[in-house]
Parts: C-alpha cells; sequence; structure tokens
C-alpha cells in the first residue's frame, strides 16, 4: 500500500513517482487505496481545468467521474517514459471535454475548429524539455516564502479567483494580489537566470 503523499503544495519528484506507482497498483492490483489517493489529489484539480475550459460545474463533475473511471479500468495503458501521471490524466480529461462538447453540439461542425482538433503528441526532446522546465518551476517555486506558494497554488493548480483566495485565507484582496505578483517577479527573476 502507498504511503499517503504529503500534503504540500507543488508536485515534486517524489509526489510524481508516487501518483507513478499508485497508477502501476492500480493496473496490477486495483488497488483501491492507490485509486482513492489519484482521486484525493486529481478531482479538484480536474473540475476545475474543465470549467476553466467552459465546462459548467455539473458537467465538470460528470466528465470528472468519466476520467477517473478511465483512470481505472485503463491504469495499465499509463506508461512513465511518455508521460508525467498528471499529463496523462488531464489529456483524457481534456478529450473527454472534447467529446462531450461535440454531443451537445448542435450546429454543424467546421473542420479546422480548434476545439475539435487533438493535441499534438510533443516530440520526445520537446517532452524532456518540458519535464526540465516543469523541474525547474518546481525548484524556483520552493525558493517562494511559504504564503506566496500557497496563493500561486490556489490561483493556478486550483484555479481559484483572487477574490476566492483572499475569501478562502481571509486576506484583504490587495494583499492576495500583491504577494501573486511578487511571487510572479520572483518566479520571472529566477527562471531567467536559469534559463
Amino acid at each position: 500500500m502507498l504511503d499517503p503523499v504529503p500534503n504540500k503544495p507543488g508536485l515534486g519528484k517524489s509526489e510524481r513517482e508516487a501518483f507513478a506507482l499508485a497508477l502501476r497498483d492500480i493496473a496490477e492490483s486495483k488497488s483501491k487505496g492507490a485509486f482513492r489517493l489519484l482521486f484525493d489529489y486529481y478531482a479538484p484539480r480536474l473540475k476545475s481545468f474543465l470549467m476553466r475550459l467552459g465546462a459548467d460545474d455539473m458537467q465538470a463533475e460528470e466528465i470528472v467521474q468519466e476520467v477517473m473511471v478511465t483512470v481505472w479500468r485503463k491504469a495499465e495503458q499509463y506508461d512513465p517514459k511518455q508521460a508525467s501521471p498528471t499529463t496523462w490524466i488531464f489529456r483524457i480529461a481534456r478529450n473527454r471535454h472534447i467529446d462531450a462538447f461535440r454531443r451537445q453540439r448542435h450546429l454543424d461542425a467546421q473542420p479546422d475548429e480548434p476545439m475539435l482538433s487533438p493535441a499534438e503528441l510533443p516530440e520526445p526532446e520537446e517532452s524532456y524539455q518540458l519535464l526540465e522546465i516543469e523541474e525547474n518551476v518546481r525548484e524556483a517555486l520552493k525558493t517562494l516564502p511559504e504564503e506566496q506558494v500557497e496563493l500561486v497554488m490556489a490561483s493556478f493548480y486550483e484555479g481559484l479567483s483572487h477574490s476566492e483566495i483572499a475569501e478562502r485565507k481571509q486576506l484583504p484582496l490587495g494583499t492576495v494580489k500583491s504577494r501573486i505578483r511578487l511571487a510572479f517577479e520572483r518566479l520571472r527573476s529566477t527562471l531567467s537566470r536559469e534559463l
């Protein structure tokens, strides 16, 4: 059985490995504990992602359920050499969203509609570069004060608006905005030195 992933901001290497192991455990033994770990982590993030793509609350929840059922049924298809667990799961969500969009659409679809085009798979070199960038961002986040990291994570990983973050953290809206702005300035500075 997997140890629980520490509840900290960001998805570090150990978390990514834990999620990859969870997918393997689901594939090999249909581990409910591993599935619960993935569901608890990804379900709220998927819902936020789908709502940003235009799904309403109910539709987003339905698609999240479909995605997680797909993860349960097809975990053996996950290949850690091809993508991180997050990339693989979010790609499933994106495809399910496109499927739902197609089912609901009553107008004639235009063949060149960008929403209906599948995402191109990145070249191996591009995948490596993306992993490198992902790691650099993760490392840069570690240099920020905890209160800034929490706000950045709430904004970009959970998809909360600044006012929602202010309400949740019981902070003035201006404080939330300035901390996020300062965090981005520090991240930009740190990342520009690394590139």
